[in-house]
């Protein structure tokens, strides 16, 4: 190998974090199908649609209340004398007075949740897991920043995923089929934060001669407002689309595309489980002044996230009626919404890794961006949902739009064509701030995919199980198998079987 570069071992860590967190994508996976089982086949896609769009706006709630310390924290624990015990606190307890505030509104507007639907059983009380899913979020980040991506896999993708399916499977047989949903998500992220909050005292210890500070509180609070909107836009450009079509569309067409969202959500897992530990080595290398090495970061790791998507979005989507009849007979009418949607996370994967570092050093022109493309996103939903249906009406057609699959899909076209947008401009402007190529594309991915879909038509030939059990597998090794021999250097593959104490050197710009 030749001579390590600067900023090798801050790749190590990522290569590290990025085996962690693909265990952890599979995890998740293995856990993410259950619940979509259950809740399809017991309670139906009408009772999911109602469910999705509470979840909805109380997640919306607690990204919120998180004031952008998901990210901002790392930045506020680089730039620190003070006991990195106590910032952590003062950020928890930021968040707790935020949520305080999110709870409150929704108790008083708690037809934000369910619009459609009068409120039933404990329903009414789902707004003080705001807490929790806000409080859970923040101990992770500040256990991403000493690396510990471990914590994140764990909570979030074995504690969260397989609660919540458990939870739903045993309420609705022992205790409500009604509110099961609900209350298997309040265990769900309950059990999360014990899961965060465990490690985290472990890591950083108990706050032992902490006291808050209203004006550094407050400073915090206003120090992450870009970026806190930044989170907000950006996690709404994947909940806008459920927004919208709960305002034209029946519950049971709103359960359907929340099943292909969830599936189609499996691949951005992996980028968004990179954030914790990219945010840390990117202020530290802003931090000494280093923007050859942060523009290594964010090629390296761009190409590892494209990859990934590119070969699970390819996996499922070919087998996706296998994948959405296991979920049951009324969701295959979801395959065209959850092949867009698939594509749609493949081309966000720039645009996702570019923000990571946009948001330390031009976090306001980064949240432009971001405000546009969540508006062009809004705009052609709705042209493409009224716009077709209309089209549908001149053709002779009589289905009422509540019930209009082919409309329902139009939010999941104006995503992929407004994020594939956004992945340009930031991607440009990120390389002209750095001053160094930001991309990670290289054309072994055309091959690799091309490869794979052969792989994945024939695998379309045997019956369903076959699919699920051979041919997803199939697809996913044949893509990566190329990838590893024909699109990792020496030094990428290196970077996958490093020992203790060897150091790696980068891959050239591509």
């Amino acid at each position: 190998m030749s001579q390590p570069e600067p900023g090798g071992s801050d790749i190590a860590a990522l290569a590290k974090g990025g085996r962690t967190n693909f265990l952890g994508f599979l995890l998740r996976l293995a856990a993410r199908l259950p619940f979509l089982f259950v809740a399809g086949r017991y309670y139906g896609a009408e009772a999911l649609g109602r469910f999705a769009y509470a979840i909805l706006i109380v997640e919306f709630a607690a990204q919120l209340a998180t004031l952008g310390l998901k990210r901002g924290l790392a930045e506020q624990l680089s730039a620190t004398d003070k006991p990195h015990v106590c910032v952590v606190w003062d950020a928890m307890l930021v968040a707790f007075l935020a949520s305080a505030v999110g709870t409150i509104a929704l108790f008083a507007f708690p037809q934000a949740m369910f619009p459609n639907s009068p409120i039933n059983g404990v329903e009414w009380l789902l707004p003080l897991i705001v807490f929790a899913v806000a409080g859970s979020d923040v101990a992770l980040a500040a256990l991403a920043y000493r690396r510990n991506i471990g914590a994140t896999v764990t909570a979030r993708a074995i504690v969260e995923p397989w609660t919540i399916s458990i939870a739903a499977a045993l309420l609705f047989f022992t205790l409500s089929s009604r509110d099961g949903l609900i209350i298997a998500y309040v265990l769900s992220m309950v059990a999360a934060l014990v899961a965060s909050l465990v490690p985290l005292i472990r890591s950083y210890g108990l706050p032992r001669g902490w006291r808050p500070e209203p004006g550094a509180l407050w400073w915090m609070a206003r120090r992450n407002t870009p970026l806190a909107a930044a989170d907000a836009i950006e996690w709404g450009s994947r909940r806008i689309d459920i927004a919208i079509l709960g305002l034209f569309f029946s519950p049971a067409i709103v359960g359907v595309y929340y099943v292909a969202q969830q599936v189609a959500s499996l691949p951005q897992k992996l980028k968004t489980s990179f954030d914790p530990i990219l945010g840390p080595v990117i202020t530290q290398r802003l931090a000494e002044g280093d923007k050859a090495a942060v523009a290594r970061q964010v090629r390296q790791v761009g190409f590892w996230i494209i990859a990934a998507q590119a070969s699970i979005a390819l996996a499922l989507g070919i087998c996706a009626e296998a994948v959405l009849g296991l979920v049951g007979a009324d969701f295959l009418k979801g395959v065209g919404i959850l092949a867009f949607l698939l594509a749609a996370e493949v081309v966000a994967a720039t645009a996702a890794v570019s923000e990571a570092a946009l948001v330390y050093i031009a976090r306001h022109r980064n949240l432009l961006i971001s405000t546009c493309t969540i508006l062009v996103q809004a705009a052609l939903s709705f042209a493409f949902v009224l716009g077709s249906h209309e089209l549908l009406l001149s053709r002779g057609a009589e289905v009422p739009l509540r019930d209009n699959i082919l409309a329902a899909t139009g939010p999941a076209i104006a995503l992929m064509l407004a994020l594939g947008v956004a992945s340009i401009v930031k991607a440009r402007l990120l390389g002209r701030l750095l001053g160094a190529p930001v991309s990670g594309w290289r054309w072994t991915l055309v091959w690799a995919a091309a490869a794979a879909a052969v792989v994945g038509y024939l695998a379309t030939l045997v019956p369903e199980w076959g699919e699920l059990i051979v041919g997803i597998p199939a697809v996913l090794v044949t893509f990566f198998v190329i990838i590893w021999y024909r699109g990792f250097t020496d030094e990428d593959r290196m970077l996958f079987r490093l020992k203790k104490g060897e150091e790696p050197s980068l891959p050239p710009s591509i």
